[in-house]
């Protein structure tokens, strides 16, 4: 099975910026290391990432859209309906993914075992440097006056620099 890795999203000092690694690996080999996980989506209102199946993220990327124009941009419905279908749906059920969905107020972590998660320090990651990630990301904002942008970038580095599945080439979006 493909897999996609790294992806950070952060709020701070009023942007909300979100990063992805390029790496997507089969097993123990990679297969491609310039993969694009996220997304603007709704023309730049909302941003999106994706970890897991690469062959799922498209699926999941087009129906949470679809959620965000169905309920008018409200990102929170639009997260807790598409983890509602994910959760129930019995070809999405087997979708083995995470995602992260973020507004100009608002980060969701949404997976397909229903969960929605707003992150308390506008922080949120998933895949298997996600842990990384977030604990550069923390560490960053706490003790450096990195711009939102800076941090997601960096905090990406220090993850693809332990993490075999992450790679540093990363992709960064903000919200304008």
């Amino acid at each position: 099975m493909f897999k996609g890795t790294t992806i950070i999203c952060i709020m701070h000092k009023g942007k909300v910026v979100i990063a992805g690694d390029g790496q997507v690996t089969m097993g123990t080999t990679v297969t491609k290391s310039t993969a694009n996980k996220i997304r603007k989506l709704m023309n730049g209102k909302a941003l999106a990432g994706f970890a897991g199946s690469t062959a799922d993220s498209m699926n999941l990327f087009e129906k949470f859209e679809s959620k965000l124009e169905q309920y008018s941009g409200n990102i929170t419905r639009a997260a807790v309906e598409l983890a509602k279908d994910w959760r129930s749906d019995k070809i999405l059920r087997r979708l083995e993914a995470l995602m992260i969905v973020a507004d100009r107020q608002k980060i969701f972590l949404i997976s397909g075992n229903g969960d929605v998660i707003e992150p308390d320090d506008g922080i949120a990651a998933i895949g298997s440097g996600g842990a990384y990630a977030l604990a550069a990301s923390r560490g960053l904002i706490k003790f450096s006056n990195l711009e939102p942008k800076e941090i997601v970038k960096e905090a990406m580095k220090i993850a693809s620099d332990i993490c075999i599945y992450t790679n540093d080439n990363i992709t960064v979006e903000e919200l304008e």
